[in-house]
């Protein structure tokens, strides 16, 4: 990229936070092919084997109905929809000619189970060890990357949307269109943001979309306060007049000759919104009020198992309170590199 023309130390740490980012966005768009887990939310739960530590090992019945179709592409979108069964099983089974016998996991009891094409052992491990409800915690991870690569995209999205067409139109016409939403953003400024988030969650409901549309709702305003700075300080400049005295109409010199310039800022500005949106959507699924089960939220993970942390299983939350920590801070040194670039005090 045009900003890390320089290789140094603080250069390569963006280097390293971009590689971090497109590999959590190749993880998250094809997460239900490199799982472990395809099967939808990774929710498939095993009873025998709950807090497993990572690189647990067991043996596994499976029972698949083999009737069920998807195609590719509802596989990579939804994860795997076929019904099947899996039930962890003892390492002494026997495989006969028309039968399976086999024991429970932690039983003595011998069961028998008919062989064909649907039923199958395998041994499967569980890398990051299993969850409280016997989950693979590593699917879990996997598939949970979707929720936060979605809602930075989808709420800085909205943000931009209402941002810089509220933004433009106070900068550029001013008067008492810009009175009316500098009335808004000062409004909208002076709730706390979490706060906000929650009452807009409240009245929406629960679930994934009302986060969406929610965060999008409040990140707003700081897109709209910079952009209107922006074209305020660029509407008076001579091409800007010349535009103006061939007849061109306000809506292409706003679209076509004020946002081109100010592109840097807002692009920081995203950067910014993207890490707060996905600790906001943390924060809301660990307080119960975000994506809802079993949808595999980093934030539902850390709720599940924070009171493993006394227990001497405290992986099981600080993985993905790491994931987070990681791709926040990933956004928001980016975030500072763009800014520095951009920056044209700090270039001379």
């Amino acid at each position: 990229m045009i900003f890390f023309k320089d290789l140094n130390s603080k250069n390569l740490l963006a280097y390293l936070c971009v590689g971090f980012i497109c590999l959590g966005a190749f993880v998250a768009l094809f997460g239900y092919l490199i799982s472990p887990d395809n099967t939808s939310n990774a929710n498939t739960m095993h009873v025998t084997i709950q807090t497993k530590p990572p690189g647990f090992s067991t043996y596994i019945l499976k029972e698949v109905n083999t009737d069920t179709y998807q195609s590719f592409w509802k596989t990579i979108a939804f994860g795997n929809k076929e019904f099947h069964k899996e039930t962890p099983i003892e390492k002494d089974f026997k495989i006969n000619k028309h039968t399976i016998e086999y024991q429970l996991l932690n039983q003595e009891e011998t069961l028998s189970i008919t062989k064909n094409e649907q039923v199958s052992v395998l041994k499967k491990t569980f890398w990051l060890g299993t969850d409280k409800y016997g989950r693979d915690l590593l699917s879990r991870l996997i598939i949970g990357a979707r929720i936060s690569f979605s809602i930075g995209i989808i709420a800085v999205s909205i943000s931009l949307i209402i941002g810089l067409t509220l933004g433009a139109l106070a900068g550029y016409f001013g008067g008492f269109i810009d009175s009316i939403i500098m009335w808004m953003i000062n409004v909208t400024w002076s709730i706390p943001t979490i706060l906000l988030v929650i009452a807009i969650t409240v009245g929406l409901g629960k679930g994934l979309w009302q986060i969406y549309l929610a965060v999008g709702l409040t990140m707003w305003v700081e897109v709209a306060r910079v952009v209107r700075g922006q074209i305020k300080s660029l509407k008076n400049l001579q091409y800007i007049e010349a535009t103006k005295v061939l007849g061109i109409s306000d809506f292409k010199i706003i679209t076509k000759h004020i946002l081109p310039n100010i592109i840097g800022p807002i692009i920081v500005i995203s950067a910014s919104n993207f890490a707060a949106s996905i600790l906001v959507e943390s924060g809301l699924s660990f307080l119960g009020l975000g994506a809802q089960p079993p949808t595999p939220s980093w934030g539902i993970i850390i709720k599940n198992h924070y009171n493993y942390i006394v227990t001497g299983k405290a992986y099981l939350a600080i993985i993905p309170g790491s994931l987070i920590v990681l791709l926040v801070l990933s956004f928001m040194i980016i975030g500072n590199q763009l800014r520095d670039y951009w920056d044209v005090k700090s270039n001379r």
